[in-house]
This record gives C-alpha cells, structure tokens and sequence, in this order.
C-alpha cells in the first residue's frame, strides 16, 4: 500500500509539472528539465548571526550540569542513545550532551563548512577517544580532517557536534536552529521529532502563515520564512542569479512535492536544474524561492526588505512589500 501511493504520488506530481511549464512561457513541456544560470553579481546578502535556539531539555531538574560545551577539548568519551522529549532518539556523548549535524555539511565526502563563529556556536566534537556505547553502530563511527587540521567526529559521515547553549545532559536547544541544525539520530540521520521547543505537529512541506507585519507569508517545513530574490527570473523559464556565497546567506529551498504543501498556489508550482552543480531548486509561480541564514528560530523575518532585493513570498508567488 506504500509503495502504491508513494508511486501514485510521483506520477501525480510529474504530470502536475509537465502541465505548468506552461505557466512559465512555454509552448509545450520541457523534455526533463530547465538549465538556469547563475551568473548575475548578487547583492544585498545581509549579516547572518550565530543560532539561537529555544528548545527545551529532556533532562529532569536534578540532573547534573555538564561541563561547558563550548570547549573544543571535550572528548566524546563513549557515545549513547538517548530519548529526548519531542525529538526521539538521539545520539549523546558520555556526559550526557546531545550531538548535532549541520544540513549544509555533506557526507560523501564527509566535510565541515562550520568554523570560525559558527565553530563557537556548535563546536566541533573531536574523534579522538570516541567509542560506540550501546545502541551506537561503531561502524557508522568515523573522523574527517577540518581546515584547521584537527580530526572530528562523524555518525554516519556527518560532522557532529555540540551546542553551547545545551548546559545539561539532555538539552536539545539545538533541535531546529536555523532550519539547519538537527540532533543525530542513532544512524546518522535528522532526528526530526520537532524543531526547538518541540511539541508541535509535524507541518507540510511548504505552507503560510499570518505573520504581523507582512500578512500571509510562506514557510517552510521548520516553519522559516521563504524568500525571492528580484534578480532571479521566473519568465519564460526560472532563472537564479544567486550563487556561490550568496547561497551559504540565503539557502535554496529543495523540492517539495505539492501534495506536500498547504495554501500554496498551484498553478506556476515546479522544479528547476540549476547549473552551479547546485541541484534542483523549488520554485512558486516560476519564481525561485530559499531561506536565510540570518532568521534563527520560526517566525523570524530578517530577510525582509534586505539590501533593497530580498523579499518574502506569497502564497501566489508575490512579493511582500514590493513591486515585480
């Protein structure tokens, strides 16, 4: 029964996109896939602060403060598996701290792309006298070499990582920073049991929400606020000019399936090759859309307006306070 819908599902989603290209100034519907560009000087990126997240702690009151996370030299000691309250399964270290993994890190080849403030924020949790503890595969257990030369820690290929606000085993204040920071689960992957503060039901793909000030705006599974770009292009065909450094500011958003979304216009909804080895790119409307590193918890709005480009996005694919 999985496999039918999952099946059904594609195939629904396939001929939803065949059928808007022409939404995009087409005459007929690509044979796969659109090439963009990506060659335009990006402007206006803004500043990008260190995570701030607002999670809770799945320790209990008495429990024991941990020695600080924010040195380096913490071994990780041998590792564990630990449930934490509206997370699930979490990999912690052997005083009790929970690791984190950075979305825009990768695991073939495992690599780090956190230093310098981002590294005091999250410090990179050191490979040295690691060992897998119970409920640890130790082959999923591994080391990759930073810029700095030190050797840290991965679960599964992923860079790990502490946060420096957890103070307690057991705290995942971490959980959903950014929209980018996630607890490691015991294989390596997301543990996805809530962003920080937890709690709340699982939300689709991409949806809306009122926000105070700009009215009906999208965001995205983590409930971060979506933006466009003015110098992207979404006629007759999606382009992005924003690449390189512009994308560590302000991250495409991946392809969502629109039966994974909520109040988003339909019409105009599809995925485009970008040329910068970047991958697929989600548009609304033909627009490319992606968030910003500067908005550390949902509901923030710090890319509005930023650098006289950067806007968010209707649920129809309008800029919010300013003109096409």
């Amino acid at each position: 029964m999985k496999t039918s819908w999952r099946s059904a599902s594609l195939v629904a989603s396939a001929a939803a996109v065949m059928a808007l290209t022409t939404a995009c100034g087409q005459d007929s519907p690509p044979a796969a896939s659109q090439n963009v560009g990506a060659t335009a000087a990006p402007g206006g990126y803004g500043n990008i602060g260190a995570g701030s997240g607002t999670g809770g702690t799945g320790a209990s009151p008495s429990a024991p403060a941990a020695p600080s996370a924010s040195s380096p030299s913490n071994p990780a000691g041998k590792l564990s598996v630990s449930t934490a309250e509206n997370v699930g399964k979490v990999v912690t270290d052997s005083l009790g701290l929970t690791l984190y993994r950075f979305d825009q890190d990768t695991e073939e080849p495992p690599k780090s792309n956190c230093d310098g403030d981002c590294a005091k924020t999250w410090p990179p949790v050191p490979a040295d006298d690691s060992e897998a503890g119970e409920g640890i595969d130790k082959a999923l257990l591994g080391s990759v070499t930073r810029a700095d030369g030190t050797k840290q820690l991965t679960v599964g290929g992923w860079p790990a990582y502490r946060y420096a606000k957890d103070v307690n085993a057991g705290d995942v204040k971490g959980q959903g920073v950014g929209g980018k920071w996630y607890a490691l689960a015991p294989d390596g992957k997301k543990a996805q049991g809530g962003a920080a503060g937890g709690g709340e039901a699982a939300q689709a793909g991409l949806s809306t929400r009122k926000d105070p000030k700009l009215g009906e705006i999208v965001v995205d599974k983590n409930g971060m606020t979506v933006y466009r770009f003015k110098k992207d292009e979404a006629w007759p065909k999606p382009v992005s000019n924003c690449s390189g450094e512009c994308l560590k500011k302000w991250p495409l958003v991946e392809p969502v399936d629109f039966a994974d979304t909520k109040g988003i216009q339909e019409k105009g909804y599809m995925v485009f090759d970008r040329t910068d080895g970047k991958g697929k790119q989600q548009t609304i409307n033909c627009s490319p859309i992606y968030t910003f590193a500067g908005d550390k918890a949902p509901g923030d709005t710090n890319g509005q307006g930023v650098g006289g480009t950067w806007y968010a996005v209707r649920p129809d694919g309008k800029l919010v306070g300013a003109s096409e």
